[in-house]
């Protein structure tokens, strides 16, 4: 796992100011790669690649970067890991070749050498991003993985191709420019992040998951193409003929996912695991456990607030499977200081709130390991969001319904508070089973309210995922882009509701959030993560499991469930569903309250002009006086706020 950066430009130059751009920009994400340094700078001063190193396989000066072939023709810069690569490394050595380490990187390069580009990238299970300099062709290559776990900036400004893993690199390019792009603030305030291949600046872009583009010097960059699309492969997926309850089904599940985490259990550093006792996590630890001949280093975080707290849940599991666990108790304090640091580890303005014990749970992590496993994208391969469930439920019923009559209902639902839904969930709550207790049931009423006047799944779906329901109404400026538009006429035709909102989280909220926020988080502090649940043969099994079998009978995940309940009893973890939250709301009102009134004081918000000030504090009025929770909508304006200053633009 490292960090890669570098510039394309037809300008001589004189070589030492180069170097020293590109000394600046690789040292911008030094954070990334605190082991070592690489530098390759074209003899004319034109073309230059830098890396930062976190040393995981093949600890030896052999894995160095950036890496050039022996002719010099193909110069690699690459982040991340390809967990195949020994089987395609004992290819390459039939062929003739012979490797001067044990690195990932050097079968990386080679293989693109003998088989091409486009060829090679079909074959990879693994995360990465890589820019690769064809010196006979003159073409700079950059690529980044199936589903986007590691990232790829690059920007076009004033005739000058700059690239990185994080946007503070490109900034540091005298060449750049920091021109807010208003269109990607509108996707910001609804989505709470802003989606590929969209980038606060203009003229900036995020690569694509599972896409590739090829610049030539001096050549404004082509629009990235895919060489894997999810959209291609369930338009050919083989859906299997199986019943929910047949343990064959669940015996292929083993198999697939204990492959996938021994394959990613390959270090030569120390490695765990996060634990937070979910399902996910603790498949992931149990399939781990199971394969080592020692206990698996185990971390999770705690709350002192107990609707926020799963550091009980994940202790239960990790005693039952006997790992050696690692748990930390995080003060307000420790929660409300990391808030600083925020805009400085995310580049760009991101405001998932859970980004905060990500990235305290990531800095816990690194104290004793340098690896780390993580349960993530299970919900999206395996059906494990509740808005799945609850429109299983509830649209069939919706759709017969008047339009207009639904409109009504959900003006009913609004005029009484989230505060006041909660009440009742409560009392439902204390009588029904825990695997239907619902946590946060009245919030999650009111984003059911909001979109049931929806026309279709598509809008409902959109009603879900939405935050600022109407970016218009606080933006002064700026033309939302049709983002989910785009994607959605990408979805195969052959699936259902439930799987189309289950592709479009796959392609959106997955990579622009969730990988994200893992990826930032973690780097931030030098810690690698991997996500077993994304090697490609989990998610082709997933995908060709039918809907009924991974959400059955109104429970969801029910794959993984009974596989978890091979190996921790069931009583572990049959429990609602809890995101990684944290008491934004109750934090806004009291210790964040002198930071959230200086990123939302009217003097300043009005002096920027991006936002429609009388409507953001009306927002933050109505939240100090408890009248309604409008914690998601203020973080949103705040992490920008709190990053435009920290970016000065």
């Amino acid at each position: 796992m490292c960090g890669i950066t570098g510039f394309l430009t037809t300008r001589p130059a004189d070589k030492d100011a180069s170097m020293e751009q590109l000394r600046r920009m690789t040292g911008a994400i030094a954070h990334r790669g605190p082991d070592a340094e690489g530098y390759y700078l074209s003899p004319d001063g034109m073309l230059g690649f830098g890396h930062r190193r976190l040393s995981i396989l093949d600890l030896s000066p052999a894995g160095a970067q950036p890496m050039r072939t022996t002719d010099g023709r193909f110069t690699l810069c690459y982040n991340g890991e390809i967990y195949n690569f020994k089987e395609l490394k004992a290819e390459l050595r039939s062929a003739g070749y012979k490797f001067k380490g044990g690195s990932d990187t050097e079968v990386l390069l080679y293989a693109m050498a003998e088989w091409g580009i486009d060829r090679t990238l079909r074959r990879l299970n693994g995360m990465f991003a890589f820019a690769l300099w064809d010196a006979k062709q003159q073409e700079l290559w950059l690529a980044r993985d199936r589903f986007g776990e590691k990232p790829l900036y690059y920007a076009w400004h004033d005739g000058v191709l700059l690239f990185g893993s994080e946007l503070k690199a490109l900034a540091e390019h005298p060449a750049f420019r920091r021109e807010i792009n208003t269109a990607a603030l509108a996707q910001l305030l609804r989505f709470n992040y802003v989606p590929w291949p969209d980038c606060i600046f203009k003229n900036a872009w995020k690569m694509g998951p599972g896409h590739v583009v090829c610049i030539k010097p001096g050549q404004v960059p082509p629009e990235p193409t895919p060489f894997w699309s999810l959209s291609t492969m369930v338009g050919q997926r083989q859906l299997q003929t199986v019943d929910a309850r047949d343990p064959a089904l669940i015996d292929q599940l083993d198999v697939t996912m204990k492959r996938a985490v021994l394959d990613r259990m390959v270090s030569d550093v120390p490695l765990g695991a996060f634990l937070s006792g979910g399902i996910d996590s603790s498949t992931i630890v149990a399939l781990m456990q199971a394969q080592s001949a020692r206990p698996i280093k185990t971390f999770t975080i705690g709350f002192w607030e107990a609707p926020f707290n799963e550091a009980d849940d994940a202790a239960q599991v990790a005693r039952h499977l006997g790992t050696e666990h690692h748990e930390l108790y995080l003060s307000n304090r420790e929660c409300t200081d990391v808030i600083a640091t925020l805009p400085r580890i995310y580049d760009e303005p991101f405001a998932d709130s859970s980004q905060i014990p990500t990235a305290l749970v990531s800095r816990f992590t690194r104290k004793h390991v340098t690896v780390a496993l993580s349960g993530d994208a299970g919900d999206e391969m395996f059906g494990g969001y509740n808005r799945y469930v609850w429109t299983a439920r509830v649209w069939p019923r919706l759709a017969r319904m008047p339009r207009g009559f639904r409109q009504r209902l959900a003006l009913g639902i609004h005029s009484f508070s989230p505060a006041y839904w909660e009440k009742w969930f409560a009392l439902g709550n204390a009588i029904v089973p825990s695997r239907f207790r619902v946590r946060g049931g009245g919030e999650k009423l009111h984003k059911l309210a909001q979109a049931m006047g929806a026309s279709s799944v598509d809008e409902l779906y959109k009603g879900f995922v939405s935050q600022w329901q109407n970016p218009s109404e606080v933006l002064v400026q700026g033309t939302e882009p049709l983002f989910l538009s785009r994607h959605i006429e990408q979805i195969p035709a052959s699936i259902d509701y439930i799987e189309r909102m289950m592709y479009l989280d796959s392609v959106t909220y997955l990579p622009s959030d969730i990988l994200c926020k893992v990826d930032r988080a973690s780097m931030a502090s030098g810690l690698e993560t991997r996500i077993p649940f994304l090697d490609n043969n989990v998610v082709e099994l997933a995908w060709n499991m039918p809907l009924d079998v991974k959400i059955h009978r109104g429970v969801s995940k029910w794959p993984l469930r009974q596989l978890l309940g091979r190996y921790v009893p069931e009583e572990l973890f049959s429990r609602p569903k809890m995101g990684f939250g944290i008491p934004i709301d109750s934090w806004l009102r009291g210790p964040l309250r002198g930071w959230a009134e200086e990123m939302l004081d009217e003097r300043r918000l009005s002096e920027s002009g991006y936002f429609n000030v009388s409507v953001v504090r009306h927002r933050w009025s109505e939240h100090l006086a408890g009248r309604r929770n409008h914690q998601h909508l203020l973080w949103i304006v705040m992490m920008f706020e709190a990053w435009r200053r920290e970016w000065k633009v």
